[in-house]
């Protein structure tokens, strides 16, 4: 065993020692015995001859550092609550300006509720039907214009047989299984249609992208103070501004040329656009109206 490991090492590091490195007076082969001891020295070496190798690939010890370029900078944010407990939460308030104007308690049961992806696609699917026109028709054979002579004989002519020229395999003739005018809306029930404005509510506030303003007043309509505010938002494509009145006349013209955002009052609040826009923005009396037409009775 002793003979077959010492010359297991000898031909590894053979090599090594005709390329002038120096080679140890203990690295023999012994052939008689097991040469305990021998073979401790020849592994002391060939530990030794391994370390002053230069090797193409490295490995981390604890005493090294790991590569500040390889390490992302993306911070993680992990949440602090469970959302869907129907909790109150208090979110700041403040206005375009940046300044603090105290904080604000938004009701559980509409801005903490469970998320549910199958009520939003259902909501969302009922908004789009709904608003369709529906205005698409088509000429029937009795529509459309023309006269009702037979072409030509029935037989005699070697030509196929047709009793009128406003048929569907005529230029300007009729068509048949066309769509007509219809509404394309779907039924909905009240109480699912509202639970989808909850969660999508719900969704903007757990990701903290729900901006609760003192008012939404400008001091002048120029365009560069909605620009200001925008720049200073991370990670914003698109802007809902919800007003609880009236829309400011002041505020629409400074937004009516930044497609990136739009206003809509709160009776007009809606899935659709909330998913639209990745960040909403609410003045107080928009958020006591929605919270109060949330808590209205259905009428049934």
């Amino acid at each position: 065993m002793a003979a077959s490991i010492s010359t297991r090492i000898f031909r590894t590091f053979g090599s090594l020692t005709s390329l002038g490195r120096c080679s140890s007076p203990n690295l023999s082969v012994n052939t008689s015995g097991y040469g305990l001891s021998s073979l401790t020295s020849d592994l002391k070496y060939g530990m030794a001859l391994l370390s002053n190798r230069k090797l193409s690939t490295s490995i981390l010890t604890p005493d090294d550092t790991f590569p500040s370029d390889l390490l992302t900078k993306k911070t993680v944010l992990t949440p602090d609550r469970t959302i869907g407990q129907y909790q109150d939460l208090v979110i700041p308030v403040t206005n375009f300006q940046s300044e603090e104007k105290g904080f604000m308690v938004l009701a559980g049961d509409v801005f903490d509720v469970p998320i549910r992806k199958d009520i939003i696609h259902n909501v969302v699917r009922w908004q789009l039907a709904k608003r369709q026109q529906g205005t698409h028709s088509t000429k029937t054979l009795s529509e459309v214009s023309g006269t009702g002579r037979k072409p030509w004989n029935q037989k005699g002519t070697g030509r196929a047989r047709h009793g009128t020229l406003r048929g569907p395999q005529f230029r300007g003739g009729c068509v048949m299984h066309g769509p007509k005018p219809r509404s394309h809306a779907i039924k909905m029930n009240k109480q699912v249609r509202r639970l989808g404005l909850k969660i999508a509510l719900t969704a903007r506030a757990a990701e903290g992208k729900l901006l609760v303003f003192d008012d939404l007043a400008l001091p002048t309509h120029k365009t560069k103070n909605i620009v200001n505010y925008y720049n200073q938002m991370e990670n914003t494509k698109k802007v809902l501004v919800v007003e609880g009145g009236p829309i400011d006349e002041k505020l629409k013209l400074a937004t009516q040329n930044l497609h990136y955002v739009n206003i809509i009052p709160s009776i007009g609040l809606n899935v659709y656009s909330i998913l639209l826009h990745d960040t909403l923005v609410m003045s107080r009396d928009a958020v006591n109206k929605i919270v109060e037409r949330m808590h209205t009775p259905i009428n049934r």
